[in-house]
């Protein structure tokens, strides 16, 4: 009995021997093929993209190993002296398993925490939409190179719609991972990266980011969303149903325009640019409506997103596509204050004011945006 007692005792201390501490990390990893002695870096990569070494071990038998202390769950990468490549992973607190193979290093599996475990099925998700587009390309590229030398732009809008469907399936893919794994990282990576893409709906980010880890939320790509939806939050609310917030910008004779004088019964804020294909394409529908509705109290005032070099092309636009109405224009691309403002991420974007200047829609075209004047006009 007694030798049995003792037996039992030996395994407990093995045991709280093995176990890690709450912030400890563990890499085991395994690379065939490798003579021992060879170097293995764990590495991470600095603000401007470079990799710097974190800690240095050697083969020992077609195994490696490293320990520390996890202080912020981030990706980090496994390089071996005498192989191409780098394995990427989510370093956190627990035992983390990576099995290489030293001629597809891309192929090697991660597997032991609940991060790396969420990074190698979502990958699994974006391989197959990677397949497919690959598919789609090769299959039409032939048709794309045609209607480019015979200037076949319908053909080359509808592939590159087509093309665009897999951008979609990539951001629905990353949508469903918040919204399932709220303690994985990327999902942290994520919310910070969509917080930075035109025409997200930052409240709708910011209610995901809530419910993400404490960890998660002190991790980098964290701390950026939530810097970002701090920002996001100070701005004037630009919603449906709060009041237009005033602006003032110069228009193509270096004249500063404002909303406030620019209000009518009815008033459009038109966010285009030169340079926007669709903008262009919606300017001759605007034209049509203000020729009609103006002289019943329609108001228009055209806000420019054209480049600092562009000030003779936005002017040539505003002729060419006949836009009578106000215009004006900081020339500062993206940066334009108005546009920040007023949440701006793409465009055409456009927001419809009632007669005491609050915004009543956005974003509506062709007969929806007739309905609504028409409704506000009372005509």
């Amino acid at each position: 009995m007694k030798k049995i007692v003792l037996a039992f005792a030996f395994l407990a201390i093995a045991i709280s021997c093995n176990k890690l501490a709450e912030n400890e990390f563990e890499i085991e990893g395994t690379i065939d093929g490798i003579e021992s002695g060879i170097f293995v870096i764990l590495e991470k990569q600095d603000e401007m993209g470079n990799f710097i070494p974190m800690d240095t071990t050697k083969m020992d038998n077609g195994k490696f190993s490293f320990k520390g202390e996890s202080k912020e769950v981030g990706f980090h990468y496994i390089q071996v002296q005498t192989v191409n490549g780098k394995i990427p992973f989510i370093l956190e607190s627990g035992s983390i398993k990576i099995e290489a193979y030293k001629d597809s290093i891309q192929k090697s599996k991660i597997s032991g925490t609940y991060s790396n475990d969420q990074y190698v099925a979502h990958t699994k998700i974006t391989d197959a939409i990677n397949v497919r587009m690959k598919k789609f390309q090769d299959e039409n590229t032939p048709k794309w190179m045609a209607a480019q030398a015979a200037n076949d732009t319908v053909t080359m809008n509808a592939l590159m719609k087509e093309n665009k469907k897999f951008e979609v399936d990539y951001m629905t893919a990353a949508k469903n991972h918040v919204k399932n794994h709220p303690k994985s990282f990327l999902s942290a990576v994520f919310l910070d990266q969509m917080l930075s893409l035109p025409g997200q709906d930052w409240k709708e980010i910011e209610k995901s980011y809530n419910t993400l880890s404490e960890p998660l939320k002190k991790s980098k790509p964290g701390v950026s969303a939530k810097a970002k939806i701090d920002e996001f939050s100070k701005k004037p609310s630009v919603e449906v149903g709060s009041m237009a917030p005033d602006f003032s910008a110069p228009n193509p004779q270096g004249t500063a325009v404002s909303l406030k004088e620019s209000l009518g019964k009815v008033t459009i804020i038109d966010f285009w640019a030169s340079w926007c294909g669709p903008c262009r394409k919606e300017n001759p529908n605007v034209v049509a409506l203000y020729d009609e509705f103006h002289s019943k109290g329609l108001n228009i005032i055209g806000v420019s997103l054209d480049k600092p070099e562009a000030k003779e092309a936005w002017i040539q636009a505003i002729a060419t596509d006949k836009l009578t109405w106000p215009q004006v224009s900081n020339l500062m691309f993206w940066e334009d204050p108005v546009a920040k403002m007023y949440g701006v991420q793409a465009i055409p974007a456009t927001f419809i004011l009632d007669s005491s200047g609050k915004i009543v829609a956005r974003d509506l075209r062709g007969a929806a945006l007739k309905a609504k004047v028409q409704e506000l006009l009372g005509s």
